[in-house]
């Protein structure tokens, strides 16, 4: 069965983004940079919310991205996508499929055909529809060395109890913690 698996980065304080989305306080240096490329391995579809869709869309096929991560930006761009989303009337980026149905039965079903890993950047929303069902196989939680305040936080109304089994932890140079948690067992 094919996996999902969340990266996100995420402040000291528990958000992803500031309180009006901006993600500027990002640390990140080559590590980081050689940790984003191994998320490729065995990955062959993207999932989104509109959010971080219509941000990824809006500059992965612009030549600023190319200039940045060559590797990354043709993975960004060439690996399939699925967007969720009630409002979007359409999804352009190349590869993109756009769903407006429940998340937690269409990544059911994403997860029982043949194929790689599922890959989830940002989306919070989408990561806490699929998370109490039990739908993200792992966690990958980039601490990064900043306290914001205020902002948006990663996981948003979840209402019960999700225990984590910690994996393994990585520290980078630049002073971020990689997390690596799975679900724990249930019994």
């Amino acid at each position: 069965m094919r996996k999902v698996i969340v990266s996100n980065l995420m402040s000291l304080d528990g958000f992803m983004a500031g309180p009006n989305g901006e993600i500027d306080w990002f640390v990140v240096d080559k590590e980081f940079d050689a940790y984003a490329r191994e998320l490729f391995d065995g990955a062959d579809t993207l999932l989104f919310g509109r959010v971080t869709y219509q941000l990824m869309a809006g500059f992965w096929p612009t030549s600023a991205a190319d200039a940045e991560d060559p590797f990354i930006t043709e993975r960004m761009n060439s690996l399939r996508k699925v967007v969720f989303s009630t409002t979007l009337e359409t999804a352009e980026w190349e590869n993109t499929r756009l769903v407006r149905e429940n998340p937690v039965e269409e990544v059911s079903r994403l997860k029982r055909q043949a194929g790689g890993d599922m890959m989830i950047f940002g989306s919070g929303t989408l990561v806490s529809a699929l998370a109490p069902p039990g739908l993200i196989d792992e966690y990958r939680v980039v601490i990064n060395p900043v306290v914001l305040g205020r902002g948006k936080p990663l996981f948003r109304e979840i209402v019960e109890r999700i225990d984590l089994q910690l994996l393994k932890t990585r520290t980078l140079a630049c002073g971020d913690v990689i997390l690596y948690y799975r679900p724990s067992a249930k019994g």
